[in-house]
């Protein structure tokens, strides 16, 4: 598959997740939360793909 397809298919996909998570939010500390859950995962996935 075309290399570029596969990142905004990713892109999409990774932004699905935000929206979901943040409509689930009930509270703005509850955003806050999901907002570091998601960086963090996001740090760990950019970890692991470096090693």
């Amino acid at each position: 598959m075309n290399k570029n397809f596969l990142r905004a298919a990713l892109l999409v996909l990774a932004g699905s997740y935000v929206a979901i998570g943040l409509a689930a939010c009930n509270t703005v500390a509850g955003a806050g939360t999901d907002v570091r859950d998601t960086g963090q995962s996001i740090h760990n996935s950019a970890e692991r793909a470096k090693n």
